[in-house]
C-alpha cells in the first residue's frame, strides 16, 4: 500500500487538500483521485484490496470508461462494475462506483464499495434455512425413531444396546452436518481477500495431510506428498487448509483398502496447481458436473457408511472462487480421480510493493 506522503511526491508535485484527505481518510469503502493519463495519486487500502489497482493504474475497463465519460463531460457518474477476485476463476465482486470531476488540476475522485458482501449475506441466510429445513430431517427422524424402540425394547437389554449405538451413529451424523453447514455458512459470508496473509503452499499441503493421516491410516490408506518448489499464495490459512482438507479426506472415503492418495504441486506461469489424486471409485461422467452442488453424494450408500454430509466439495469450489482461483476433476470409474485447485502466486514484488 503506498502512503500518502510516498505516493504524492512521487507520483506527482501537486499537493491535495488535507481537508480532502481527511474527508476521504473517514469514508467507508474504497477511494482514488487520479490526475490526466488515469494515474493515482491517492489510493486508501481498501482500494488496492479490491484489486482495482495495479502498479497505479485502474485495471477495469468499465471504471476506466466512467472516468472518460466525466472527464469528458464534467459530470458525476455512477454505476455498478465486476472485478475479477484473481487472473483465473469465476469469482467476481460487484463495486458500487461514484466517479466524481474535482474543479483542481482536472483531478477525478472515484468512490468504490464491494456490493457483493451484503448480496453474500443475503444468500447465506436463506440458503443456510433451505439446507437446514432439508438435511436435518433424516437424521432428526431417525433419532425419533430409535428413541421411541429404546423405550419400547427398555425390558431387552440387546434391544437396547443395539438401538443406542444407532443412535451414537445418527448423533454423529447431525454434529457432523451441522458443522459443516455452519463451515459453508461462514465461507460464504466472509472475504478471504480482505485481511488476506502471504501462505507457503507446502505448508498449507503438509499441515491438511496431517490433519487426515489418523483416517486415513484407519482405512489402510497411504497418504504420500511430492514436494517441490513452494510457492506463496494471498489469503486466509484456515480456509484454503480446509479446502485440501476437504479434498484428501474426500479421496480417503472414496478409495478401497491398500491404495494411495497422493497430493502434489505444479507450477505455471504465476499460477500454482494443487493436485490430490486416488485410486477410488470414480465418478461417472454424468455426475462430475453436479459434484459441487450442496449435499450431492455420488454414493449415497458409501457417504452413509463414512459419514459424508455432500457439502464437503461445495466447501472447497465456495473457498477457491473467493481466493480468485477455480477447481477442476478428472475421473474414470473404477480407476480414480484427480482434483486439482488452481490459485495465482503472490510474486515477492507484489507482497512488497
Amino acid at each position: 500500500m503506498w502512503r500518502r506522503e510516498k505516493s504524492l511526491a512521487e507520483r506527482d508535485e501537486r499537493e491535495l487538500p488535507e481537508l480532502l484527505l481527511r474527508t476521504l481518510s473517514q469514508l467507508d469503502g474504497a477511494s482514488l483521485i487520479l490526475a490526466p493519463g488515469e494515474i493515482a495519486i491517492y489510493a486508501n487500502s481498501e482500494a488496492e484490496n479490491l484489486g482495482v489497482l495495479k502498479d497505479g493504474r485502474i485495471q477495469s475497463e468499465e471504471l476506466l470508461a466512467s472516468v472518460r465519460v466525466v472527464r469528458r463531460t464534467n459530470l458525476k457518474q455512477t454505476g455498478t462494475v465486476e472485478i475479477a477476485r484473481g487472473p483465473i476463476g469465476e469469482g467476481k465482486r460487484e463495486i458500487t462506483v461514484n466517479v466524481i470531476p474535482l474543479s483542481e488540476d482536472n483531478l477525478v475522485l472515484v468512490l468504490l464499495r464491494d456490493e457483493s458482501e451484503a448480496q453474500r449475506v443475503h444468500e447465506v441466510r436463506r440458503d443456510f434455512v433451505a439446507n437446514i429445513s432439508h438435511e436435518l430431517k433424516t437424521p432428526i427422524g431417525a433419532l425419533s425413531l430409535l428413541s421411541e424402540a429404546v423405550l419400547g425394547a427398555k425390558d431387552d437389554s440387546e434391544a437396547v444396546t443395539k438401538f443406542a449405538s444407532r443412535m451414537q451413529i445418527e448423533a454423529k451424523r447431525l454434529t457432523d452436518l451441522v458443522q459443516e453447514i455452519i463451515q459453508l455458512s461462514r465461507v460464504q459470508d466472509s472475504d478471504p481477500l480482505q485481511e488476506a496473509q502471504l501462505l507457503s503452499v507446502n505448508d498449507l499441503l503438509k499441515e491438511a495431510l496431517d490433519q487426515c493421516r489418523t483416517t486415513a491410516d484407519s482405512r489402510a490408506i497411504s497418504l504420500t506428498f511430492a514436494e517441490s518448489i513452494d510457492s506463496r499464495v494471498l489469503g486466509d490459512r484456515e480456509q484454503l487448509t480446509m479446502a485440501v482438507h476437504n479434498l484428501i479426506e474426500n479421496a480417503v472415503n472414496y478409495s478401497p483398502p491398500n491404495t494411495q492418495v497422493s497430493v502434489s504441486t505444479s507450477i505455471d506461469k504465476d499460477i500454482v496447481t494443487i493436485s490430490v489424486a486416488d485410486q477410488g471409485i470414480g465418478i461417472a461422467d454424468a455426475e462430475i458436473e453436479r459434484i459441487f452442488e450442496r449435499f450431492y453424494r455420488v454414493d449415497p450408500a458409501r457417504s452413509r457408511e463414512t459419514g459424508g454430509t455432500g457439502l464437503g466439495l461445495s466447501i472447497v469450489k465456495h473457498i477457491v472462487s473467493k481466493h480468485g482461483g477455480e477447481i477442476s476433476v478428472w475421473s474414470s470409474e473404477n480407476v480414480g480421480s484427480t482434483f486439482s485447485i488452481r490459485l495465482p502466486i503472490q510474486s515477492i514484488k507484489e507482497d512488497e510493493a
